[in-house]
């Protein structure tokens, strides 16, 4: 059965009777406007939430949810800043290593064998790449002015041309089915990981950039069916193991900030890791309801995580 409508006073009554205070109406009636109800109460309630009464835990504020939501929006900014770097920075290489081995001539990567199809598998995913993707690009028109700008002046679009307009997916697909001489180039680039390696972290990255894209909850995310491989990081913070499987950083928030350690230049990281620590104690003093004990391991960090940089990454 479908929602009702309801007025903003509706939904803040709705929330004042399942127990969240709400001290200030007229804040919480413009950041409703501005949020939209289904964005900032659907997307975060269960985390204030008591399971059993189903109603907001005593001393939930409309104020604990705005934090929490605010948090989530800077982290999904953030991490999708630095995706981009890293996704820039594998276009580059493995365009380059590309052409260097089969030549800039468009024909190159729409021909089968220039990749890896020794299974029928990854032939059939082979041939979804080129025909679902590469091809696409070049037969129909797009709004990408360099590329018709390409088919138009040179009848031609060579790769290096053509990566630019690849989502971070595509992207991941066509490493993943390259030559192993074109893999080795692309992970030389990256200290302490190797080709097999750099292709699972590159799927779990890809569904936490698709998160970002799509403006969907990041903090508490997991990935259904990748994880990032086990690295020297994950044993050097001590991580404890449920089985053979470490319980933090395989396929939470954790695994990006691995994942990074690995991928961006140490400068860069810094950075990083200090603008999400930030982020980090200032949802904790914002929001009474969860501690920051809670808040890391929501997020699949271990208590230690601020020595990732404290160890060498082989």
């Amino acid at each position: 059965m479908p929602k009702p409508f309801l007025t903003y006073d509706q939904q803040i009554q709705k929330l004042k009777d399942k127990h969240l205070n709400i001290a200030d109406e007229v804040y919480a009636k413009d950041i409703l406007h501005r949020y939209g109800y289904f964005a900032l109460i659907t997307g975060y309630k269960d985390l204030l939430k008591n399971p059993t009464t189903k109603n907001y835990c005593d001393g939930a504020t409309f104020e604990d949810i705005v934090a929490i939501y605010q948090f989530d929006e800077q982290l999904r900014e953030l991490t999708l800043r630095y995706l981009l770097h890293i996704e820039r920075h594998i276009r580059s290489i493995l365009s380059y290593a590309f052409c260097k081995t089969y030549g800039e001539s468009q024909s190159a990567y729409l021909t089968p064998p220039n990749y890896d199809i020794s299974s029928r598998k990854k032939a059939v995913e082979v041939g979804k790449l080129i025909n679902n993707y590469l091809q696409k690009l070049i037969s129909k028109p797009t709004s990408y002015a360099y590329i018709e700008h390409h088919k138009l002046h040179h009848q031609n679009v060579p790769l290096w041309v053509l990566v630019n307009a690849l989502s971070f997916g595509t992207i991941s697909k066509m490493y993943e089915y390259s030559k192993p001489q074109i893999q080795s180039a692309v992970s030389m680039e990256f200290d302490g990981i190797n080709e097999p390696q750099l292709r699972m972290i590159l799927e779990v990255l890809t569904d936490f950039r698709n998160v970002c894209a799509h403006n969907e909850r990041l903090f508490t995310h997991k990935c259904a069916r990748h994880d990032i491989p086990d690295l020297p990081l994950h044993r050097k913070l001590s991580i404890s193991k449920n089985g053979r499987q470490y319980v933090y950083g395989k396929r939470d928030y954790f695994s990006v900030v691995l994942a990074f350690r690995y991928l961006l230049p140490h400068k860069d990281y810094l950075t990083f890791k200090s603008q999400l620590s930030k982020l980090i104690d200032r949802v904790a003093d914002e929001n009474q309801q969860i501690p920051m004990s809670r808040l890391l391991d929501i997020m699949g960090f271990p208590l230690n995580w601020k020595k990732v940089t404290t160890y060498k990454k082989v």
